[in-house]
């Protein structure tokens, strides 16, 4: 059974940080293409984070870019996305993606709850 399980959303403040996992299982993990999205009511999930299999290759949204980093550990199973100089733009439901375009496979998490407010 295919699982993504995200954690580590909340509220935290302008200025601050939080780090976002997201725990896999059921399919092979490190040959998929793995991605942060995030979403508000009213508008598209939009990607704003992606790392490939290969050599670990990053791209991320000029939204996020210089402040958020994604990562991953493949022995773990785990996605990361630590998300620094937060700002009031950034709420948002994130959720994970894992993605295999050769066999068209794409598994979504749940998603996690990032409020930034003073």
């Amino acid at each position: 059974q295919v699982q993504l399980v995200e954690s580590g959303g909340g509220l935290v403040q302008p200025g601050g940080s939080l780090r976002l996992s997201c725990a896999a299982s059921g399919f092979p993990f490190d040959i998929y293409a793995l991605s942060w999205y995030r979403q508000v009511p009213g508008k598209e999930r939009e990607m704003i984070a992606n790392i490939i299999s290969k050599d670990d290759l990053t791209w991320y949204a000029d939204a996020v870019k210089g402040r958020f980093t994604i990562s991953r550990d493949n022995a773990k199973k785990t996605l990361y996305l630590q998300m620094n100089n937060l700002m009031p733009d950034d709420t948002a439901m994130y959720y994970c993606n894992a993605r295999r375009r050769a066999i068209g496979t794409n598994y979504w998490g749940q998603g996690t709850q990032v409020t930034v407010s003073s």
